[in-house]
């Protein structure tokens, strides 16, 4: 191996550092092959960053808070309850720290060189890696692309200190008395959520005729409720015009109903999708084939056009999820290692950190019948569940999908308190082609939320226990 002007010899190479990346490249030095990761930024990309890991942690201080000043009903009367937001900012750092640097160690564990730099592609062997004014060339026998995604900006909203994107929100220094979040999805009404249970006044504008679009109409039903309860005002079928920035915050103005309005705050969130990081990167000069939006082309192994260089995580078509990208670098890393691993996106899963959270794996009840599947349905609720009683969580419901003529599990939707955790076990029902007969002759302890997906396994049988079958 020699550095300079000549190139590195390698096995195969990994762009990013993110959730897929990373895992990409352990995979794929646990089958054997010699691997590099350049990574121009911090390793763990957006989700340990700046991403999934610190807005979870944001949502987490955000319940003890609102937990502390509401539990009046529950006996616990806190007088005075304060918040440090410099030291919720360092409790949320050192929980990133902690990742990042044990992504750090699981890398040189398993033996994977980490160069830190920007990665130019010459042609489909051979890589460019600067950074700042150095710069080295690398031949691989193979590459896997995982360079993730950015926030969209808005021409009439671009990213300053007073308007953020989701790194910026997540950075601040001061707890804002005032904010505007443009776009109700997945990012904008989570940090939305936790700025309100923090004492913020959160205003989300939502172009659509609804917030959080991907979950099905029952289930945002409750998370909104949620938000109001919280003096969260939403705008739906709104338009964002403009916004104005003067030394102590923002004037932003948007239209609805055909009538303009303007509304005052601190800071203002932008959260209108993300754009595949895949330009910058010489991917044209060498012919890779791209997909609408800056997507990559791929088949069922990850592989672009070109044999032997691969596509992962938010760069190629699905949602834009951490777990997603993971699993789709571990099945690159095989596919390399001539393994038969191929992508299979029956069950997964999707989770919204909302007041209170929702997951949903499989079909909705409206995507099975659209997809002309006879189904069964069934919902049981939380209310009716001891465990989410003594929590004092009794807000939500789970709801099961089965194909109407064999009791196949297709789908499952939950809302309510450990939706998150919840979902696992109806993923891997449905990856394992269980029934709502084998689920609900799975002992469940007690008393636990899990019991309530067994429950409502009974409703879908006919036979449920607590509560009375109509």
């Amino acid at each position: 191996m020699v550095v300079g002007d000549f190139a590195i010899e390698i096995d195969t190479l990994v762009v990013g550092a993110g959730p897929g990346g990373y895992v990409a490249a352990i995979r794929a030095a646990q089958t054997g092959q010699k691997v590099t990761i350049v990574e121009k930024d911090v390793l763990g990309g957006v989700c340990l960053n700046v991403g999934c890991i610190p807005s979870k942690a944001l949502i987490s201080v955000g319940h003890r808070f609102e937990h502390a000043k509401h539990s009046e009903d529950m006996g616990v009367i806190a007088s005075e309850v304060k918040l440090d937001f410099e030291k919720v900012q360092a409790f949320k750092n050192s929980v990133v720290n902690k990742l990042t640097g044990g992504v750090e160690g699981l890398l040189k564990g398993n033996k994977v060189n980490i160069v830190k730099g920007e990665a130019y592609f010459v042609d489909a062997n051979t890589v460019r890696v600067i950074d700042g004014d150095s710069a080295q060339t690398y031949t691989f026998k193979n590459a896997i692309l995982a360079t993730g995604s950015r926030p969209v900006e808005i021409p009439t909203f671009k990213f300053t200190d007073r308007v953020l994107n989701s790194t910026g929100a997540l950075n601040l220094k001061e707890l804002p008395q005032k904010l505007v979040v443009i776009g109700g999805g997945y990012i904008g009404t989570e940090l939305g959520s936790a700025f309100a249970n923090f004492g913020t006044e959160v205003t989300i504008i939502e172009g659509g005729k609804d917030i959080l679009a991907g979950f099905e109409k029952q289930m945002t039903q409750i998370v909104k409720k949620g938000l109001k309860k919280k003096g969260v005002t939403i705008e739906v079928n709104a338009s964002a015009k403009g916004v104005v920035e003067n030394e102590n915050g923002v004037v932003v103005t948007y239209e609805v109903g055909g009538e303009e309005k303007t509304v005052e705050a601190d800071y203002v969130l932008v959260t209108v999708g993300r754009r595949p990081n895949t330009d910058e990167l010489g991917l044209e000069q060498i012919g890779i084939e791209f997909a609408e939006r800056g997507l990559l082309k791929v088949d069922k192994q990850c592989r672009t056009n070109i044999p032997n260089i691969y596509a992962i995580g938010d760069i190629v078509a699905g949602p834009q999820l951490a777990h997603k990208a993971s699993y789709e670098g571990k099945v690159a890393a095989e596919a390399i290692a001539g393994e038969k691993s191929i992508v299979d996106y029956l069950a997964i899963p999707a989770v919204c950190f909302t007041d209170p959270e929702m997951a949903t794996v499989g079909y909705s009840e409206e995507q099975a019948k659209a997809e002309g599947l006879e189904v069964n349905v069934a919902k049981f609720p939380f209310a009716a569940n001891g465990r989410a009683l003594a929590l004092n969580q009794t807000e939500g419901f789970v709801k099961l999908v089965a194909r109407k003529e064999d009791g196949l599990l297709v789908g499952a939707q939950i809302v309510g308190a450990g939706a998150s955790d919840m979902i696992s076990e109806l993923c891997l029902a449905i990856e394992g082609g269980m029934t709502a007969e084998d689920v609900s002759l799975t002992i469940h302890p007690h008393p636990t939320l899990g019991e309530i997906t067994m429950e409502t396994a009974e409703v879908l049988l006919g036979n449920p226990i607590h509560i009375i079958s109509k």
